[in-house]
């Protein structure tokens, strides 16, 4: 009896010793460090103008569309009336070449009377003419001077209906046409102005809180010149540096713990969203010179799967890698 249970206690002591032993031998866990991110926007006018208002200053969160500048521009507010006026005089044009003015068409219709009248007036002298030649108390030369005013009066009557005709159509279907297009090129062009008005107020784009503010009350900024910079707080993400030997299946979709160590301990579970090959090539690694060969580096990205307050970009992140079930 006592012998076993030597032999017990020796079987426990060597299992102890070896489970010391594989501790102590086991390689320390790797540890990845990261920083977190987040989305940023340079915001800067489409239009060039001097800085009238400023409604946002560094550190406050604003609200997308939110009005955050007001520029101003002579230039732009003067080409805005000409276009303005451009338009109405498009707009004049075009109903006057769609329309008559009735005095026109009353001054055709008395002409085409008239001439009505000349014609009934030398068709009598006409007739008259020829019955007195029959008795010789005219002459032919009188004849012909009479067929010729009735021609004469015939063709006047036909000139005065083509211009009463005129006058009741208006303009050609070509300048009808013209002068619609010149309407609809005005509406264009005072269009644009409006939308260049438009841009002298410079809204957020995003909701996000303001990093940057260069903009002061009365300075002149040209196209593109950077006015604000905001940072999407609300969907930062974590991203990190790592050689693909390290990767080992990991894909999109996959999840795993880190901790930020400027929010504690507490593990906050990510989403991969995104594994990306960077142009680079780790150092810590033998070259083909050694029998061994270049790893690259990847940036892998990942996301919380739930909201995180306190985060913040260019906080480090710490995972141990590989993550549990890799």
């Amino acid at each position: 009896m006592l012998r076993t249970l030597r032999v017990v206690i020796g079987i426990v002591i060597v299992g102890v010793l070896g489970v010391l032993l594989w501790f102590a031998t086991k390689p320390p866990p790797l540890i990845v460090q990261g920083e977190v991110s987040a989305n940023r926007v340079d915001i800067s006018p489409r239009v060039s103008g001097r800085v009238t208002k400023l409604n946002a200053d560094v550190g406050d969160n604003v609200e997308r569309g939110a009005v955050i500048a007001e520029l101003e521009s002579p230039q732009l507010t003067a080409a805005l009336h000409m276009s303005e006026a451009a338009l109405s005089v498009a707009e004049a044009d075009l109903v006057r070449v769609n329309s008559t003015r009735p005095e026109t068409i009353a001054a055709r219709q008395a002409e085409l009377a008239a001439a009505d009248a000349d014609v009934t007036l030398y068709q009598e002298d006409a007739g008259r003419q020829g019955r007195l030649i029959t008795t010789g108390a005219s002459t032919q030369a009188r004849v012909d001077e009479t067929a010729r005013n009735l021609e004469a009066a015939i063709r006047k009557r036909e000139s005065a209906e083509a211009n009463l005709q005129l006058a009741v159509a208006g303009a050609s279907k070509e300048e009808k046409a013209l002068a619609a297009a010149q309407v609809e090129q005005a509406k264009a062009s005072l269009g644009q102005q409006q939308t260049n008005v438009h841009e002298l107020t410079i809204v957020a784009p995003i909701s996000g809180q303001v990093t940057t503010r260069v903009a002061e009350l009365g300075e002149n900024f040209s196209t593109g010149a950077p006015i604000f910079s905001l940072i999407d707080l609300q969907n930062p993400w974590f991203t990190f540096n790592l050689r693909e030997d390290l990767l080992k299946g990991l894909k999109v979709g996959d999840g795993f713990d880190v901790t930020v160590p400027a929010l504690g301990e507490d593990k906050i579970p990510v989403k991969v969203t995104m594994i990306n090959a960077q142009g680079q090539y780790a150092t810590w690694r033998a070259t083909r010179a050694t029998g061994d060969f270049d790893l690259r580096t990847f940036e892998v990205r990942a996301t919380p799967v739930k909201p995180v307050q306190g985060l913040r970009p260019g906080m480090s992140v710490i995972a141990s890698w590989p993550p549990a079930g890799h």
